[in-house]
């Protein structure tokens, strides 16, 4: 299940997209739009500009803008930015430790090949598609 905080920075990101490239887009405008709390949007934010999927400038002028084209960024790539952890069982996370159930385990090639399907679903589709 993918958290609210994933699902606001999805639409944090579509919201930059549609924006002036060119042009840095303030914090509160984009909360405004999304109808989403800017202190909540302030953490978002910060993890997607540590990523470096963003780039953000202070000050007069400020704000927050996308470092690459829309068509260049998957939905998993924002999602898991966004600290979403996308496989469906603990075995399977990134930087999982090795399951001493693997080789018994009746359900893994299932789970498996789910994982996949999801993987190629969120990293198959870009935010210019959005």
């Amino acid at each position: 299940m993918i958290s609210t905080k994933g699902r606001y920075a999805l639409r944090l990101m579509i919201d930059l997209a549609a924006q002036d490239p060119d042009v840095y887009v303030p914090l509160k405008d984009i909360a405004e739009r999304q109808g989403i709390s800017e202190k909540y949007m302030e953490n978002i934010i910060k993890e997607l500009v540590r990523q470096k999927l963003i780039k953000g400038l202070r000050g007069k002028g400020g704000g927050y803008k996308l470092l690459k084209p829309a068509c260049e960024y998957s939905v998993g790539e924002i999602l898991t930015a966004a600290g979403e952890q996308l496989a469906p069982v603990a075995c399977l996370l990134p930087n999982a430790e090795k399951c001493e159930r693997e080789s018994s385990c009746p359900t893994i090639s299932m789970w498996k090949k789910f994982d996949k399907i999801s993987h190629d679903f969120f990293f198959g589709i870009t935010l210019a598609e959005l």
